[in-house]
């Protein structure tokens, strides 16, 4: 080599699964991380960016649990304005302008709605009273940050917005901000972002069985077994067990007894197209029943209502969504509606467990009702050096994660590093600003179906994928068939099935269609239909054969029609619902 040669660089970091399982089995960590929803991914994406070397590991596939199952929001909490939590408010909402501002093209700002209902045209003066002053103490700790304050609204610009809403009992509405996001793609952004910005290593479909230990009784990394692979040993000085409701599973491992510090809670969700429930921007319904509320939420030309809060001691592991929670989100909208929905409505169904701290014994509890626990989190160190982080929510992933590896640096011995996620911007987010709130309430983007199919691709992409729109479209160079629609009737191209496999460690169906897209959650039947397409896509980037691939879509659409069956529902492909499918470009 000359002079004049330049160095040889090093490869650039792939986020492949063979490459990160090659070097979780030959090297030696800082941090292992055990989880791979939002908390370990932040927890991960903290680490590595403090200059820490770190892994992830998860037993099913990213975001798999309840970080794919949520509302999908990011938000401060209204209700916790009237459980006292003013601080955990505060800190809400300055987690969830970090996300606007280091995450634009996954989190976005959307208006929403809260109804006043009254009788003769006039609303109670104390419920108005007690929505007004929560709005101004939501906007006064954080919630005007967001570039809009709320407002008190007419019923006719209440009914612009869901012009199904009864009008004999509805009399005005408030109206006020907070922000949406795509909780499987954040919780993978976060995860590439670690990998490929930072230089972490992640593998999904990797089972922890036990940890390890050294001579000095300190817990020091753990036996992981891969599916399609071997056991084998993962070296780390520091284990964090982040694994959400299964957090106290791993505890039992470090502790050898077992720990009920996780109250889990149900919460469901279900999908109905717009013209079922007519409804442009989000709303929050109260619940008489048990003085709660629901949100609705508009998503393109569907609309998701939920969530229950219910107390689960289920299967961690299949949280099933059953008739009556479904007969409770249709009693809730339906009371507040001129035309009622019904199960033949419902397209999609999802159904997660939130990992709530349990009451500490000996201390006052609210009441008896998961909906009344709180959201905060809990960091704890055991005598074997693991670092438990249990609680928070998905707004706050980022704060939970920096406070996790304080706590890790102080196992290490390392004065403490500083933290520099506050301003990191996600991968994909590239440098333009989050789009800014429309006055009079509007979506902060256009609506796919009044563009142009070309038009159409760019915008759905691009609230994806963000700057990493443009690969995507280079692997369908050549192969217009991947312009096609992934599932009929959605809005996914056949080209992100094919991304997924090779560009985000997607491994099956269900990876594909549950979390890399949200096909099944949008259209459960449709995606049981498709489940052969998506099959003979990424079959051969994964090696399968053509009996592989049939078992796979077999085994797929299996499943999700006993979901369905299970929730009350018909599983049966219905008449195509109306509605934008991109073909194509």
């Amino acid at each position: 080599m000359s002079d004049r040669d330049p160095a040889p660089q090093p490869a650039p970091p792939l986020f492949r699964r063979a490459d990160a399982l090659s070097r979780l089995a030959s090297e030696e960590f800082d941090v292992l991380v055990i989880g791979g929803g939002i908390t370990g991914a932040g927890v991960a994406l903290d680490s590595a960016s403090r200059g820490l070397k770190t892994a992830l590991v998860e037993k099913d596939d990213f975001a798999s649990g309840t970080s794919s199952k949520s509302s999908k929001l990011v938000h401060g909490g209204l209700r916790y304005l009237q459980q006292n939590e003013f601080q955990l408010v505060y800190e809400n909402l300055t987690e969830r302008q970090r996300l606007l501002d280091n995450a634009p093209h996954l989190v976005s700002p959307l208006p929403f709605l809260i109804p006043l209902f009254g009788r003769n045209g006039v609303v109670n003066r104390s419920v108005a009273r007690v929505y007004r002053t929560a709005l101004w103490l939501y906007d006064l700790t954080g919630g005007v940050r967001i570039g809009r304050r709320h407002e008190r609204v007419t019923k006719a610009q209440a009914l612009s917005h869901l012009p199904n809403l009864r009008t004999d009992h509805l009399v005005a509405g408030f109206l006020y901000w907070d922000a949406r996001t795509d909780d499987a793609r954040l919780t993978l952004a976060v995860t590439r972002t670690a990998v490929l910005d930072h230089g972490a290593v992640a593998a999904n479909h990797t089972r922890v069985l036990s940890l390890l230990t050294g001579p000095d009784g300190r817990v020091n990394g753990a036996r992981v077994d891969p599916d399609q692979g071997e056991a084998f040993d993962i070296r780390a000085k520091v284990v964090v067990n982040a694994a959400g409701v299964w957090a106290d599973e791993v505890r039992a491992l470090d502790e050898h007894h077992n720990p009920h510090s996780i109250r889990p809670a149900k919460g469901i969700h279900i999908t109905v197209p717009t013209e079922a429930f007519p409804c442009d921007i989000a709303a929050v319904i109260p619940v008489k029943q048990d003085h709660r509320s629901i949100f609705v939420v508009s998503w393109e030309d569907q609309v998701y209502l939920g969530t229950t809060d219910t107390e689960w001691d289920g299967p961690l592991d299949d949280p099933s969504c059953l008739p009556e929670d479904v007969d409770y989100i249709l009693a809730a909208a339906n009371a507040v509606v001129t035309k009622p929905i019904s199960r033949a409505d419902i397209t999609g169904i999802w159904s997660g467990l939130r990992p709530l701290l349990a009451p500490v014994e000996g201390k006052h509890a609210p009441s008896g009702r998961t909906a009344d626990l709180s959201r905060r989190h809990i960091v704890r160190t055991s005598d074997t050096g693991v670092v438990t982080v249990t609680g928070g929510k998905l707004t706050t992933y980022r704060k939970m994660a920096e406070d996790t590896v304080d706590a890790v640096t102080k196992v290490l011995g390392h004065r403490s590093s500083r933290c520099v996620t506050k301003h990191l911007r996600l991968h994909g987010a590239g440098t333009s600003e989050h789009a800014p709130p429309m006055p009079g309430g509007a979506p902060p983007h256009p609506r796919a179906s009044d563009c142009t199919p070309a038009e159409a691709i760019a915008i759905h992409l691009a609230a994806r994928f963000g700057t990493e729109t443009t690969s995507v479209l280079s692997i369908t160079e050549g192969r217009p068939d991947l312009l096609e629609p992934l599932v009929v009737g959605l809005p996914y191209l056949s080209a992100e099935a094919v991304y997924a496999v090779r560009e985000e460690m997607a491994e099956s169906i269900s990876d594909v269609l549950d979390r890399r897209t949200r096909a099944r959650l949008r259209d459960a039947r449709a995606s049981a239909s498709a489940a052969s397409h998506v099959a003979s896509l990424i079959g051969p980037e994964l090696g399968w054969d053509s009996d592989r691939c049939t078992h796979e879509a077999e085994t797929y659409a299996t499943e999700v029609r006993t979901q369905l069956a299970k929730a009350g529902l018909d599983p049966a492909s219905v008449e195509p619902r109306r509605g934008q499918v991109i073909a194509d470009a």
